[in-house]
């Protein structure tokens, strides 16, 4: 068969079949990652049927499919509201760190993987899925519950932790001893809040820069930028990611709204490609041996979600059964921790650590958004929704 034949069917039937996973998962009202990571690992290492033509470009497109997840993150956001919600929010973020990180960090050190692999796996266990919470809180029709600014005001904590935490595990993972680890951190942190200062300061005016009536021009303009910085940061080692993440800041008002609109339809194509990329490069016959690992890390960082989630909606002034909901939200991880999880798969560490992040994210975001359902009782409106929902 030509080659070129080959890598289109082989293409069009993937496509063709997340097409038809997702349109599954939307009928049961759960989010498609774990079917697309299910995909991943039937095409994949060990799979039922390895891909023969189409690997190399399925590489590529989960670059960017993180990209462009992480660029829409950041459009959700302006560096202003950011710095305020840092302030307003960091006792339940630090709590939320804290108790969702140590759990992941600890189970590491008991599986015998190194500090770093450790620090990974806290990373792992610590994130929410800022995507599929907010999908479950619309669905659900709470995004104007009195508890949902809690919850949103945490998960805005977590993404601007993650513009942190992602460098530092890079800056980790690279390693060559204490004082070379040590520069790569802090240039990979410098670089971060370089950036981050430079689109409080510069922000709008760039934003006027860019902005077009014409779609096409915004398009060019922003993926170029986009590319270009993203490039340049994993250069630093600050993670490409995360410089997708800070230009999507940078980019506010009507650029970012236009952008979403443009933007959306080849976040979700690229991005469902990266979840496959990652089950691709898991091994499914390594998974019944982390299964058990998966299962408790699950049932414990479930328990500090809600208890972070109660006690911030408490907090807050919210009724007991808006605490509850508060605190069930916060439960499904996904993009992030496959982020996280995909940069130490790359750099060649625990050959376990795929498999158990895999089946750990999977059991969160099927296990979330059923009991956020059952977790219901009333809704509570409130006047106004005071937070920005992340997509």
């Amino acid at each position: 068969m030509h080659s070129s034949a080959g890598i289109l069917i082989e293409l069009g039937a993937i496509l063709l079949g997340l097409g038809v996973l997702a349109r599954l998962a939307h009928r049961f009202g759960l989010s498609p990652i774990p079917l697309y990571l299910i995909a991943g690992l039937a095409f994949g290492q060990g799979g039922l049927i390895p891909l023969a033509h189409t690997a190399e470009f399925i590489s590529i497109a989960a670059e960017i499919g993180v990209i462009l997840l992480l660029l829409l993150l950041g459009f959700e956001y302006t560096a202003e509201e950011l710095v305020d919600n840092l302030r307003t929010s960091v006792r339940a973020g630090v709590a939320d760190f804290i108790f969702n990180f140590v759990p992941g960090f600890v189970a590491g050190l008991l599986l015998g993987w190194s500090i770093t692999t450790a620090v990974v796996l806290g990373g792992i266990t610590y994130v929410s899925s800022s995507g599929v919470i907010a999908k479950t809180l619309s669905d659900l029709g709470r995004l104007g519950n009195r508890e949902t600014p809690t919850i949103l005001a945490i998960l805005v904590f977590e993404d601007l932790a993650m513009a942190l935490f992602l460098p530092v595990v890079t800056g980790l993972l690279v390693g060559g001893g204490v004082a070379k680890t040590g520069v790569l951190v802090a240039t990979a942190v410098t670089a971060v809040a370089l950036i981050l200062a430079g689109a409080l300061y510069f922000g709008r005016r760039l934003s006027n820069w860019v902005h077009s009536p014409n779609d096409e021009v915004l398009l060019l303009l922003i993926l170029g930028i986009t590319l270009l910085v993203a490039g340049l940061a994993e250069q630093l080692k600050v993670s490409a990611g995360v410089g997708a993440f800070l230009v999507g800041i940078a980019l506010s008002g009507r650029v970012a709204h236009g952008a979403r609109q443009i933007l959306t339809p080849l976040r979700d194509l690229f991005a469902a490609v990266f979840f496959v990329f990652f089950g691709l490069q898991t091994d499914p016959s390594e998974i019944p041996g982390v299964l058990a690992v998966a299962v408790a890390l699950a049932v414990v960082t479930a328990a500090t979600k809600v208890g972070v989630g109660w006690w911030a909606a408490k907090r807050a002034g919210v009724g007991a059964r808006g605490r509850r909901r508060a605190g069930v939200a916060l439960i499904p991880r996904g993009e992030f921790s496959i982020v996280i999880a995909g940069l130490a798969v790359t750099a060649g560490r625990e050959s376990q650590l795929g498999p158990l992040a895999a089946s750990y994210v999977m059991i969160m975001a099927i296990a979330g958004p059923i009991l956020a359902r059952v977790v219901g009782g009333g809704n509570a409106p409130v006047a106004a929704k005071s937070s920005t929902v992340v997509a």
